[in-house]
């Protein structure tokens, strides 16, 4: 896409961001910005030079949401949880759900809970801290070093809700109606924590009192996982609220596969670091492997891109025959985003078989999680022995 009213200065300090690709006349009328793999908001540049970008995925918005919730809640997610309007962008529909999802939340109240604090009062609050007192004050009666249970709402589900709706606040696109409901939202939770930029989140356990928090944690999670945006030059500053959708479909694509796969048999493993040679000095991280016992049976890649009609790419049909040979294998798999899916390609010298797969991301749910249980069976016929799989 052509911007001719792009400054210098912002044209360079989108390209420091990473998030677009900038070619042609900084400045001039001719630049041309190119999204990478990333979909959402960048907020680049100072003063004159500020710019700010708002790039929408191709496979919409919605099923942007219905990926990443299913990702997380395969049972529990579902398509109606996530309808907003196809002229949306990333921060409006995702600002939009996490609001409803969050009155929702809190229409019976914020939710409390008992936490330990340490401090040091005028008065006898629990238990007294002897040891703390003789250290800190000797001789000295008040004020108490004590240990107390204190029943607030600075708690784990209240610190991830609120942490959302203040980055949600800080960018822009959101609707202003939306935008005062976080900014309440805000103010109720305000006696709870916010999370630290960096840190992992906290692991929060569904039970019967935070049942209701479950969709808007869900989402909120979503949002403080996103991809950040830093300027990469180091010559200006840079946000963003953006979502890489190799990520997302990598990810989502591996929970759905392996919760099929299992369901034929075997376990499934994410991420599986492996070696290709005897001295493990060149490392390599599958994205799906699906195992019998000690054994790999089946190697994944996921490829968040259109399958060409003649086939797949060189570079990924090198990249899954490494998995294979490093495995031991006679077949590998790729699963494609979009495309029609092609011949299994036959390694010369190798015996190995190469085969692509499609899941088309514009069909609707129901039709997408039927093709992931067809390339799940298609993957158990071309395992040895797959008799025993079944």
């Amino acid at each position: 896409m052509v911007f001719p009213a792009l400054t210098a200065g912002a044209a360079r300090a989108l390209h420091g961001t990473g998030a677009v690709q900038v070619s042609g006349a900084l400045g001039g009328n001719d630049t041309v910005l190119q999204a990478r793999s990333t979909v959402g908001a960048v907020r680049a540049g100072t003063g004159d030079d500020a710019v700010e970008l708002h790039v929408r995925p191709k496979v919409g918005v919605s099923r942007l949401v219905w990926l990443l919730g299913h990702a997380r809640n395969q049972s529990g997610w579902r398509e109606d949880d996530v309808q907003v309007g196809t002229d949306i962008g990333v921060v409006a529909a995702m600002a939009t759900m996490f609001m409803a999802r969050c009155r929702r939340a809190l229409a019976a109240g914020i939710l409390h809970g008992y936490q330990e604090r340490e401090e040091a009062l005028p008065g006898l609050r629990g238990r007294l801290r002897e040891a703390d007192q003789m250290r800190a004050r000797p001789g000295i009666p008040l004020p108490l070093e004590v240990r107390y249970d204190d029943y607030t709402i600075d708690v784990p589900e209240n610190r991830v809700l609120r942490t959302a709706a203040t980055q949600l606040l800080a960018v822009d696109g959101v609707a202003p109606a939306v935008r005062m409901a976080l900014t309440r939202m805000t103010r109720d939770l305000a006696d709870a924590a916010l999370l630290t930029p960096g840190l992992r989140l906290p692991v929060i356990t569904e039970t019967r009192l935070n049942r209701r928090y479950w969709p808007a944690l869900h989402l909120a999670q979503m949002i403080l996982q996103r991809t950040s945006v830093e300027d990469r030059s180091g010559t200006s500053s840079a946000n963003g609220f953006l979502f890489d959708m190799n990520r997302v479909y990598e990810d989502w694509l591996s929970q759905a596969l392996i919760s099929a796969l299992e369901a034929i048999g075997g376990q499934g493993r994410r991420q599986q670091p492996l070696a290709l040679d005897h001295g493990s000095r060149v490392t390599m991280q599958t994205d799906i492997t699906w195992w019998s016992g000690a054994a790999c049976v089946a190697v994944v890649d996921a490829k968040y891109k259109r399958l060409p009609p003649a086939g797949p790419r060189p570079e990924d049909l090198y990249q899954v025959l490494a998995y294979c040979t490093a495995l031991g294998l006679r077949a590998g798999h790729l699963v494609y985003a979009a495309g029609t899916p092609a011949p299994a390609i036959v390694v010369r010298n190798a015996g190995v078989r190469l085969y692509s797969h499609v899941v088309s991301l514009a069909d609707s749910p129901e039709h997408i999680l039927d093709t992931i249980d067809a390339i799940a069976a298609k993957i158990a016929a071309t395992v040895d022995g797959a008799e025993g799989q079944r």
